[in-house]
Order: structure tokens, then C-alpha cells, then sequence
């Protein structure tokens, strides 16, 4: 079995900050890419940001500059800093890890977090 689940989401005043983390656990061998993701009420679910295991990244457009996404390969660990909030930045935020369960399989699946809310009031 894998598990991967979100931690640090809340509510902050505009303008604040918060850091959100990820930890993939269980049966693995291998974690290439961990992002995050964000789904507000009504729309769809969108990319924020992505790590390789080599510490390469991509962003949002709208987000580069206030978030910034890290790692820990040894915990298998990801984080989301978020700098200067805004209210449309309320969302719930995903994360997924795309892991390799053992030697035997080259096969990388993906695997997503149940996601924590992150509620920004003006």
C-alpha cells in the first residue's frame, strides 16, 4: 500500500502566509516527480507546482514569485511555501507523488493525497 497525505492547509488573512507538506509512505521504492495541485469551488483542478527528483521545477505562470516548492527526497517529502496570500488563492490543494512500488517494476503510477483546504479571508 501507498499513502500520500497533506498537512498545513488553514485559514490566513490575507497577505500570509502558510507552508504546506506532503508525505508519500508505504510500499516504495522510487519517487520521481511530487506536486501540487489546487481546486477552488466551481472550477477545475489546476497545477501549481512540480519537483523532479533531481530538484528541477515548474510553476504556474500566476504563481511564480509568492509560492515556492521544495523537497525532501530522503522523507519522500514535499512542501508548498506560500507567500503573500490572496483570496483567490482559497482552494483545496492536492498533492500527488508518481512512485516506483519496487526493483522488480520499472513502472512509475501516480498517486494523489486527499488534499487540504486552504482558506484565505480578506
Amino acid at each position: 500500500q501507498v499513502q500520500v497525505v497533506e498537512s498545513g492547509g488553514g485559514l490566513v488573512q490575507a497577505g500570509g502566509s502558510l507552508r504546506l507538506s506532503c508525505t508519500a509512505s508505504g510500499n516504495i521504492f522510487s519517487v520521481n516527480v511530487m506536486g501540487w495541485y489546487r481546486q477552488a469551488p466551481g472550477k477545475q483542478r489546476e497545477l501549481v507546482a512540480v519537483i523532479t527528483s533531481g530538484g528541477g521545477t515548474n510553476y504556474a505562470d500566476s504563481l511564480k514569485g509568492r509560492f515556492t516548492i521544495s523537497r525532501d527526497t530522503a522523507k519522500n517529502t514535499v512542501y508548498l511555501q506560500m507567500n503573500s496570500l490572496n483570496p483567490e488563492d482559497t482552494a483545496v490543494y492536492y498533492c500527488n507523488a508518481d512512485i516506483r512500488r519496487s526493483y522488480s517494476s520499472t513502472t512509475y503510477y501516480r498517486y494523489w493525497g486527499q488534499g487540504t483546504q486552504v482558506t484565505v479571508s480578506s
